[in-house]
């Protein structure tokens, strides 16, 4: 596919997006890397922009330079933000008591320690959509847990179990605590589930994705 049609595809999605307003973004792509520039008028709608765009079939990287221009004025406070954040996180049921919230012009920083990967996740999802965020640092760190020998194989298991994905194609390495993906996949969703699979398994602390994506 050509960069033009690329860019074009990649606007229609943005246009088709309910959370995105496109009017405010711009594309431009070269040789599959797909840039978006712009504002947007929250953290939550640069998130939906970015994964909008991963959706299309031929996107190979995103440079993403959204910038959130949520105006602070004091209609949110850092306190009032800090509030509701860790009012969300208490309601969220899987997210553990052990994260702590720290909001700074509307910047919140998350830390703590939690058992799994997912449990991060749930924790930014649940603030990056609160009014008044223009950004979220995530540093939760996860603690040391029991070392499977077969960590690779679960994982490996896991690829294939899983029907939208070739596990042939992703090449997997485990050291220590550290997983290594590589290989090549036909869209980001893919990447993505492959990602999650790693983090799936009991023990890993990190993983490095280099999964490429077709053109």
């Amino acid at each position: 596919m050509s960069d033009a049609g690329l860019k074009s595809l990649v606007e229609e999605e943005l246009e088709f997006e309910p959370v995105v307003n496109a009017a405010h973004i711009g594309v431009a792509v070269r040789e599959g890397v797909v840039t978006l520039t712009g504002h947007v008028a929250s953290y939550a709608e640069k998130v939906a922009a970015e994964k909008a765009a991963q959706r299309v079939r031929g996107v190979r990287a995103i440079a993403e330079e959204i910038e959130v221009r949520y105006p602070y004025d004091g209609k949110r406070s850092d306190d009032e933000i800090a509030k509701r954040a860790i009012k969300v996180l208490d309601w969220n049921t899987m997210v553990p008591a052990a994260v702590k919230v720290k909001v700074e012009r509307g910047w919140i920083t998350l830390s703590g320690t939690v058992d799994w990967q997912y449990q991060r996740e749930a924790a930014e999802s649940s603030v990056r959509k609160l009014d008044g965020v223009v950004g979220v640092s995530n540093t939760i760190a996860l603690t040391d847990r029991p070392k499977a020998d077969d960590v690779k194989k679960k994982i490996e298991d896991a690829l294939k179990r899983n029907a939208a994905l070739d596990a042939a194609a992703i090449h997997v390495t485990v050291t220590n605590d550290k997983v290594s993906l590589s290989g090549r996949v036909h869209s980001w969703q893919e990447r993505r589930i492959a990602e999650q699979a790693a983090w799936s398994a009991a023990g890993v602390k990190s993983v490095d994705d280099t999964i490429s994506i077709a053109a």
